[in-house]
């Protein structure tokens, strides 16, 4: 093989190993992926989201309101619409009090009439 020949196989052979990094890149950070939930922690924020729905359900001031609940690692995320800062508070209180919930994060907007 002459000088030329080596380089051009050279740089096939790089150009070669880019392209299988760069294609076998979304596999590796897949792998790696830290916020996949265990089919235990999937159970658990489940169970959380059931409770705060549920004591939403018994609490007479924010029952039959318009709040989505979700949650993901024990951190519960309140969305939706209520009518006073009154309610958001009380929602709020009440998926704090459910055992094993870390944080509430409160995104709920107060709609006035």
């Amino acid at each position: 093989m002459n000088k030329d020949q080596v380089k051009e196989t050279t740089i096939k052979f790089v150009g070669g190993i880019i392209l299988a990094a760069a294609l076998l890149a979304p596999v590796f950070s897949y792998a790696t992926d830290t916020s996949t939930d265990t089919t235990g922690e999937y159970l658990d924020d489940a169970a959380i989201t059931a409770k705060v729905k549920a004591s939403f359900a018994e609490d007479k001031l924010v029952k039959g309101r318009d709040i989505s609940v979700r949650t993901d690692h024990g951190v519960v995320d309140l969305t939706g619409t209520v009518k006073s800062t009154k309610e958001s508070a009380r929602a709020t209180a009440l998926a704090t009090d459910i055992k094993s919930v870390r944080a509430v994060h409160n995104n709920l907007k107060v709609h006035s009439n």
